[in-house]
């Protein structure tokens, strides 16, 4: 699972010009499934991004994380996190999760970061085309990859 993290002081998803997701301070979440993705793997990147201490405290120094300044998550799913460009100017993504499997992986870590975390998570549309609108704040933008860890 590969994850863009971009802490932002708001951020709003639309499709077809209707607003379907917004919030204010938080993070936006790009978020890529492979076809080996686990209930795990979704548990292990949901701790990270809960407690990944990307906000100021009261000195200035990047120390608390999302849940303790009462942000709120914008989820977005996005496969061409997972696209190879060695060969040719066409992108492939052919190491991007099956839509059944990605969808699945994507709903679970988002219910897992409101269930287990307590978090506000707005979404976009799986598989649909969106438009994205952000401020990503610093800019603080952190690249999370399961097969880092």
């Amino acid at each position: 699972m590969r994850i863009i993290i971009q802490r932002v002081t708001g951020a709003s998803i639309s499709i077809e010009d209707k607003l379907v997701g917004k919030i204010d301070q938080g993070f936006m979440l790009l978020v890529g499934v492979h076809d080996e993705d686990t209930p795990e793997t979704v548990a292990y990147m949901a701790r990270k991004i809960a407690n990944m201490r990307i906000f100021g405290d009261d000195e200035g120094k990047l120390n608390l994380a999302i849940g303790q300044i009462g942000g709120a998550i914008l989820s977005i799913s996005q496969f061409t996190l997972y696209a190879r460009t060695k060969k040719g100017n066409r992108p492939s993504f052919v190491d991007a999760a099956k839509p059944d499997h990605g969808l699945a992986m994507y709903e679970l870590l988002n219910q897992t970061l409101v269930e287990d975390y307590g978090l506000q998570v707005e979404t976009g549309e799986f598989g649909a085309d969106m438009q994205v609108s952000l401020v990503n704040d610093g800019p603080v933008t952190i690249i999370l990859d399961s097969d880092e860890a």
